[in-house]
C-alpha cells in the first residue's frame, strides 16, 4: 500500500507551440499541506486541470487512493473526492450561497423534490462552523470577492474531499478570515485530508505548509520538507537565480500636482475623501478590504458615478463621467480583476493590446492587422510577455503575463497618470519584480502612478507617500521617512471616527 493519497507520476502536456509539463511528477500524502510552487507558467495551473479532469494529459498517470484515474470532468473528480478551490472566483451571482454550495448535487427530499430547507440548514451549520457570518440565503452578488472566496472553501468542505486543491485561497480576504482559513486547513490536516497550496505569499508557505514542491518552465525542480528550506533558497529554485532586492524603488524626480481629487463622495463607500499626486510619484492607498480603496479610484476613473466631489487635472476642472472621458485626459485604470474588467479571455494577445485604441487601427473601415501586430509586438517584447506569439489566446498565458497584457493595453494610449489596483494579486516573484521596475520606469519618464495594495510591505517599499483609508474615509497619511507597519495598520482599523 502506497503511503501517498495521491500520485501524478510523469505528467507530460502540451499545447500548440509550447510543452507546459515535461515529466512532472508530485505526491501528496493523507493529512499533508503540500505546496506547490513556481513562477507563473510553471504549469502549475495546467497540473491541478489535469488533477481535476478539465485536461488529458500526454502522458503519465494520476493515481488516487490506489486506483489509477483517467477522469473526464471535475465532476468526475469531486464524485472521487478531489476538490478544488480556484483563484478565479466563478459564482452564479444571481443565485444565493446555499445553491452554489449545493450546485449539480442538490439534497433531495424522499419523494424526489429538491429540499431546500435540508440544504439551507446544512450551510448555515457549516458557515456557523467555520464562523463565518454570510446567511446561507443570501445572494452571491451582494457578496464581496473576500466573502465569494470563503463560500468557494466552504463548497470544498462540504463534499468531504481527501484532496483539496486551494489556488491562491488568501488572495482577497483579511487577515482575520485568513486566520479562520488556517484554522480550517489544520482541522482538515488533523482529519487526515490532504491540501495542495497554491500561493505566491512566502510567509504563508512557511506557516502553514509541511512539505514544498517546486515547478519550473514545466519541469519538475525538487521536493523537500517546508522546514527544510528557507525563503532565499525557494526563491532561487524557482526563478533560477537570486533576487537580491525585492522592491527596487526608482530614483525619481517627484515635480508638480498632476492629479487633485477634492471632496469625493460615494454613498457610504467613498466619504469626503481629498487628496493631490504629483508627477514623478508613486502615491499608496492601503486599508483593509472593504476600506473604499477601489471605489475611490473607480469613481475618479468614472466607472463609477460620484455624488459629490471635483477632479482637476494640471490645475484645471474636468468632468469625468466615463472611463472614456478618463482616457481622453491620459489616465489609465488597470483594475483589481484582470479576468473580469481587464481582458477578452477569448481573444488574442494582440486584440487585448489594442481593445483600447481601436479607431487607430482602421484603414478604410478595416482593421489594419499588420499595425495591430506591430502594435502588439512592441509592448510584448518591452514587458517581456511570455507567449508564443501575439495570436496566442489571452486565457492561455499564465497569470503574471496576463497582467502585463492589461498593462500594455493602456500603455499602448501613453497615460500621464497610472492607477494600478492590486497590480501583482496572485502572480510570482518574476512576474512581481518586472511589474516593479516598469513602475520605476513610468515615474522616471515624469509619469504619475497611484498602487493600491493590500500587502503592507509591498506598498511600503512602493511609494514615496501613503495614503490610509478605513470605511470610506481617508484616516491617514504616511510620508516614506515615516512608514512602518504598525503606523499603517493604526490608520487602516480607524473604524467608526
Amino acid at each position: 500500500m502506497s503511503e501517498f493519497i495521491l500520485e501524478m507520476n510523469h505528467i507530460a502536456k502540451s499545447f500548440p507551440g509550447v510543452k507546459v509539463l515535461d515529466d512532472v511528477t508530485l505526491q501528496i500524502r493523507p493529512g499533508e499541506v503540500h505546496a506547490l510552487m513556481g513562477e507563473n507558467g510553471a504549469g502549475k495551473s495546467t497540473l491541478m486541470k489535469i488533477l481535476m479532469g478539465i485536461y488529458t494529459a500526454d502522458a503519465g498517470e494520476v493515481v488516487f487512493a490506489g486506483e489509477r484515474l483517467e477522469l473526464k470532468s471535475p465532476r468526475e473528480a469531486m464524485d472521487k473526492g478531489i476538490a478544488m478551490i480556484h483563484q478565479e472566483l466563478n459564482p452564479i451571482l444571481d443565485m444565493q450561497v446555499f445553491e452554489n454550495i449545493y450546485l449539480g448535487r442538490s439534497l433531495r427530499t424522499s419523494l424526489g423534490l429538491v429540499d431546500n430547507r435540508s440544504m439551507i440548514r446544512e450551510t448555515d451549520a457549516l458557515l456557523r462552523q467555520l464562523g463565518i457570518d454570510i446567511p446561507a440565503t443570501a445572494y452571491m452578488r451582494d457578496l464581496s470577492v473576500a466573502q465569494c472566496q470563503l463560500i468557494e472553501i466552504v463548497k470544498a468542505i462540504s463534499i468531504s474531499a481527501k484532496v483539496i486543491v486551494m489556488d491562491e485561497p488568501t488572495s482577497a480576504i483579511t487577515d482575520k478570515e485568513v486566520d479562520t482559513l488556517f484554522t480550517q486547513i489544520r482541522r482538515l490536516r488533523s482529519e487526515g485530508v490532504a491540501i495542495i497550496y497554491i500561493s505566491h505569499k512566502m510567509d504563508e508557505i512557511f506557516q502553514i505548509c509541511d512539505t514544498i514542491t517546486v515547478l519550473r518552465d514545466g519541469k519538475f525542480i525538487g521536493t523537500d520538507a517546508a522546514s527544510n528550506m528557507t525563503n532565499d533558497q525557494l526563491i532561487r529554485m524557482m526563478v533560477g537565480r537570486d533576487i537580491t532586492e525585492v522592491f527596487p524603488k526608482a530614483d525619481a524626480e517627484i515635480g508638480g500636482v498632476i492629479l487633485e481629487a477634492k471632496g469625493i463622495t460615494l454613498g457610504r463607500r467613498v466619504r469626503d475623501v481629498s487628496f493631490s499626486l504629483r508627477r514623478g510619484e508613486v502615491l499608496g492607498i492601503a486599508g483593509l478590504v472593504g476600506a473604499g480603496r477601489s471605489e475611490l479610484v473607480e469613481t475618479i476613473f468614472g466607472v463609477r458615478r460620484k455624488d459629490a466631489g471635483e477632479v482637476f487635472i494640471n490645475g484645471q476642472k474636468v468632468d469625468i463621467r466615463t472611463p472614456k472621458d478618463a482616457i481622453v485626459h491620459k489616465m489609465a485604470l488597470i483594475t483589481e480583476d484582470r479576468k473580469f474588467t481587464g481582458l477578452n479571455l477569448s481573444g488574442t494577445v494582440a486584440e487585448n493590446i489594442t481593445l483600447v485604441h481601436l479607431p487607430r487601427l482602421f484603414r478604410n473601415g478595416l482593421i489594419d492587422h499588420r499595425l495591430e501586430k506591430q502594435l502588439s509586438d512592441k509592448y510584448i517584447d518591452e514587458l517581456s510577455i511570455k507567449t508564443p506569439s501575439s495570436s496566442q489566446l489571452v486565457g492561455n498565458l499564465s497569470g503574471g503575463n496576463q497582467q502585463k497584457v492589461v498593462l500594455a493595453k493602456w500603455l499602448l494610449s501613453e497615460p500621464e497618470i497610472i492607477i494600478l489596483d492590486e497590480p501583482t494579486r496572485g502572480i510570482d516573484v518574476g512576474a512581481k519584480r518586472d511589474i516593479y521596475l516598469l513602475i520605476g520606469d513610468l515615474v522616471r519618464q515624469g509619469k504619475a502612478v497611484i498602487v493600491i495594495s493590500s500587502e503592507i510591505p509591498e506598498v511600503m517599499g512602493l511609494s514615496d507617500r501613503i495614503l490610509v483609508m478605513a470605511e470610506g474615509r481617508l484616516t491617514g497619511e504616511v510620508a516614506r521617512p515615516d512608514f512602518s507597519q504598525e503606523t499603517i495598520m493604526t490608520y487602516a482599523a480607524k473604524f467608526g471616527e
